[in-house]
């Protein structure tokens, strides 16, 4: 017979797998489950911003079965009201006697004290079953709101030899087209997208979801002169998929207003030192848009910004077992780097796989020279 002990990480694993479902942003991802003993009675997930919470659907697909079981919830729930009455309130009444949490709200911008709540009249409440993993799944949606940044992940595409085109620029195709599909399935998990105007002008890129099920994300250029034509592709679908251009305070306005008639937004931010985009103040300016996880495709200077920055979070390599040569387009990565090998950003605990022909690694981005 399993323990309660068993029985608890068993429902939250169910409600963690339940949690990855549905696109919230930029709301956390949360998921639920109604259980009397190891007999699950309903479970939920937060499907998208303004509808119900995953505890709410979970209590409603229960109905008058919830009085007397047990609800496993990854996150905290709020005791307050935004979009949606607070989830503490439907939990009381719908006479659930134990509620399993996997992690505490981190969210400075609310009251918290769900748990509280819910202790206080009379809810048994177990705090931390699998927090580790229920914190790992939500720290996109943290960071943004407790630095006000995206969840950076940077995708590069190379050769064994570390090049990203031939010695003429021909770059298509350096990986093959599982690899591509695995692209197109990381896009669809990010609110947004983003290459520099170099990318734009050199590929014309889509940057849609085409390969794979899923949502195309916002599509947002760092185009610091706003030099990209009215008849890139980008511009010729903005008002299909939205699109965003990231730009300077003196970029000139009759393109602004050339672009803006087509359906793109143009965001201006702070310039940096150089006179350019600059990255930090670009991503503040994407968070306080709800971009919660974005995608960086390239290129070279964008990526190498946003690693000198230190604002990525995660990395994605594709290497296609093919050598361009010495005098192919350099790495895709143009920065300065590291001193020393020791203080080289690298994935702290890298995944490898094969994507057809390519492999694929992949994981969290540890900075040892940030700290971090």
């Amino acid at each position: 017979m399993p323990t309660a002990a068993d029985i608890d990480l068993k429902m939250m694993t169910r409600a963690l797998a339940e949690a990855r479902r549905g696109r919230p942003s930029p709301n956390p991802h949360v998921g639920a489950v109604v259980a009397r003993g190891d007999e699950v009675i309903s479970v939920g997930h937060h499907e998208r911003a303004g509808t119900e919470h995953a505890e709410v659907v979970a209590l409603r697909a229960a109905g008058e079965v919830a009085k007397g079981a047990t609800l496993y919830v990854t996150l905290e729930p709020c005791n307050h009201t935004g979009r949606t009455p607070p989830c503490v309130d439907h939990i009381l009444q719908s006479g659930v006697v134990r509620v399993v949490v996997a992690c505490r709200d981190p969210n400075p911008h609310v009251e918290g004290g769900g748990i509280e709540v819910l202790q206080a009249a009379g809810v048994e409440v177990e705090l931390g079953v699998k927090g580790v993993e229920a914190r790992a799944l939500i720290q996109p949606w943290v960071k943004q709101i407790t630095l006000g940044l995206p969840y950076v992940s940077l995708k590069l595409a190379v050769s064994l030899d570390g090049r990203i085109a031939t010695r003429t620029g021909a770059s298509k195709w350096v990986t093959g087209p599982e690899a591509r599909a695995k692209v197109h399935e990381i896009r669809a998990a990010n609110d947004a997208v983003m290459v520099g105007v170099g990318t734009v002008l050199a590929d014309d890129p889509q940057l849609t979801v085409r390969d794979v099920e899923g949502t195309s994300p916002i599509r947002v250029t760092v185009d610091s002169k706003l030099r990209m034509p009215v008849t890139a592709g980008l511009v010729a679908t903005a008002l299909e998929t939205p699109t965003w251009i990231l730009t300077t305070q003196d970029a000139p306005e009759s393109v602004e207003s050339s672009l803006m008639a087509q359906g793109v937004e143009v965001i201006r931010v702070a310039r940096s030192s150089e006179g350019r985009v600059d990255v930090t103040a670009a991503m503040r300016a994407l968070a306080q848009r709800g971009v919660i996880r974005l995608l960086i495709e390239g290129g070279a200077e964008l990526a190498g910004s946003v690693l000198n920055a230190g604002l990525v979070d995660e990395l994605h390599v594709f290497i296609g077992p093919m050598l361009l040569g010495p005098r192919g387009r350099p790495g895709a990565v143009d920065w300065a780097g590291p001193t020393n090998p020791a203080d080289a950003p690298r994935i702290a605990d890298p995944r490898w796989e094969l994507c057809g022909r390519d492999a694929y690694v992949h994981g969290v981005l540890a900075c040892p020279a940030a700290g971090r």
